[in-house]
């Protein structure tokens, strides 16, 4: 009778028990669908986030662009009391060194300071391919670092640093093969910026917002082009030019830098737990959203895992203990991880196909410039002015379209006009239609370079997202190595090349995923998991 009443009264008490024990269920979230439900994809903090790091693509305009102006061939005269027919400095090269003098003297720029003409006219265009080499090199050690230890913004820390140091010295450079050195080290520093300033500003915003943001930091390059453009036009010695374009890089060190976030992924894929919930907070209060409590961060492979396990009724894996909130190993990736993966290599290899061929055009396309004998600073404002009209277009049919279709057709766009340049004579009215096929080329060309980068940072996980950035660009770098060769062929032969670029390019978009309303992914198993 006793055992019976003691059972009865463990009954009536087994309910308050258990209701004591049990521990409140826990919600496993990863990134993209905590922003989705509790924070917001793109509220108050990712715009202002967006916009100070994006403005770093400006600084990256800079220091690429400003050869346009510093290695200028400028007009010349002929001396007062000489015998020398005018025409261009080719044809200073038959006259004797007295008998004429550069218009605004010597040190407007290189060409001018050191005679790079007739016989020596091939250094500048080494000078150039030698600052793209070190924009690919520096792209795949930035690349690799901003994944690893370093992390996004003490990446984009470095590069700018060294844009001041390296832009300045150039200024001061004794010599054409000391100027070369430093624009090798210039370009180095610069591989990192674009690609790591990107990633950093893109990566906290949400799924569905997250391709139109991708889009709009094309908007900050040209719009730097843009300035550089009236930098130049005051300051008209090229030592000066360069002093003025690389001092913003230092202010926006001290200014801009303090007030922007590392990336919530960044610390979740180095097992920084803490340090991303702490973030994702802040993200949600500054939005006006409210983050509570049972709602936890989880890498993409745990949190499927979560999914795919609750769907069977398992109640008790959504307990999330307090051991899981504290930092955990960090997950480090590598280009060779990229290479290894069935999925990730082919996606790696069109990526780097589609970005070299892309910028083989685009820069081919925008060296022309310096060929047309109208207003320098004019022409390059009024170029990159020119490109945000494609820069529009392609954020507004992003996601209506998806990636994939807007990358062929763009390729194709400008393939099209390119192909149509090449059959037209260069000749009496004939030039103006070909100079319209080459904007249009351009047009076409400069919404795939925008494209390709929002595509290619969601084709690949967080753990080597940089890393593959970093290849890409490599690969877009070599393109614009190589795009001066292709306009040096003349006649049409670089239009002919260009469009078989942007006709074979869109060929090879067709075997890309498409990538539209998908997760980021933070791991290859999460990858493989979301693929399955």
């Amino acid at each position: 009778m006793a055992a019976t009443l003691s059972s009865d009264f463990d009954d009536l008490r087994s309910p308050f028990l258990s209701a004591e024990d049990k521990k409140p269920a826990a919600e496993k979230l990863c990134i993209d669908d905590m922003l989705q439900k509790y924070c917001g994809e793109f509220g108050r903090w990712q715009l202002k986030h967006f916009i100070l790091t994006s403005l770093a693509w400006a600084l990256e305009a800079f220091h690429t662009m400003v050869m346009i102006f510093a290695d200028r061939e400028p007009d010349w005269k002929c001396v007062p009391g000489a015998n020398c027919n005018s025409g261009g400095a080719g044809g200073a090269c038959g006259l004797s060194p007295g008998a004429w003098e550069w218009v605004g003297g010597r040190h407007g720029s290189t060409v001018s300071e050191w005679s790079l003409i007739c016989g020596d006219k091939f250094k500048v265009g080494l000078v150039q391919a030698v600052f793209f080499a070190g924009c690919m090199i520096g792209a795949g050690i930035f690349g690799h670092l901003s994944d690893s230890s370093l992390g996004r913004k003490g990446s984009l820390t470095v590069v700018c640093a060294l844009n001041t140091l390296f832009g300045c010295l150039t200024a001061l450079s004794p010599n054409y093969w000391i100027y070369a050195l430093l624009r090798l080290l210039t370009g180095f520093s610069s591989g990192g910026v674009g690609l790591t300033a990107f990633v950093l500003a893109t990566e906290p915003i949400g799924p569905t917002k997250r391709g139109t943001a991708g889009m709009s930091t094309f908007y900050f390059f040209s719009g730097g082009i843009a300035v550089l453009s009236g930098i130049a036009y005051i300051f008209q010695s090229w030592r000066y030019l360069y002093i003025a374009s690389s001092i913003p890089s230092f202010l926006y060190i001290i200014l801009v830098l303090p007030f922007i976030s590392e990336s919530p992924r960044w610390y979740l894929v180095r097992g920084k737990v803490t340090e991303a919930m702490k973030l994702m907070s802040t993200i949600a209060s500054s939005n006006g959203k409210n983050l509570p409590d049972g709602v936890f961060l989880a890498l993409d492979d745990e949190a499927s895992s979560t999914k795919a396990q609750d769907s069977g009724h398992d109640i008790t894996l959504m307990t999330y203990k307090n051991e899981n909130l504290e930092n955990k190993d960090a997950l480090v990736g590598s280009i060779v991880d990229v290479i290894r993966s069935p999925i990730t290599r082919v996606r790696l290899f069109l990526a780097v196909a589609l970005n070299f061929l892309g910028s083989v055009v685009y820069y081919g396309l925008s060296l022309n410039v310096m060929n047309l004998e109208t207003n320098l600073y004019l022409n390059v404002m009024l170029n990159s002015v020119a490109e945000m009209p494609a820069f529009t277009i392609t954020a507004v049919l992003l996601d209506r379209f998806g990636r994939k279709p807007l990358t062929v057709a763009t390729m194709w766009f400008s393939g099209l006009f390119c192909l149509i340049g090449s059959l037209i004579g260069n000749v009496g009215a004939w030039k103006l239609v070909r100079m319209v096929c080459g904007v249009l080329g351009i047009f076409g060309m400069a919404g795939t370079y925008n494209l390709l980068f929002i595509y290619t940072a969601e084709l690949f996980p967080t753990v080597v997202r940089n890393a593959a950035l970093g290849c890409t660009t490599q690969a877009a770098q070599m393109g614009a190595i190589l795009a001066p060769f292709v306009v040096v062929l003349g006649g049409w032969l670089p239009f002919a090349a260009f469009a078989a670029c942007g006709i074979v390019g869109g060929m090879l978009a067709f075997y890309l995923p498409e990538t539209m309303n998908q997760p980021l992914y933070d791991t290859f198993t999460g990858m493989e998991a979301g693929l399955a």
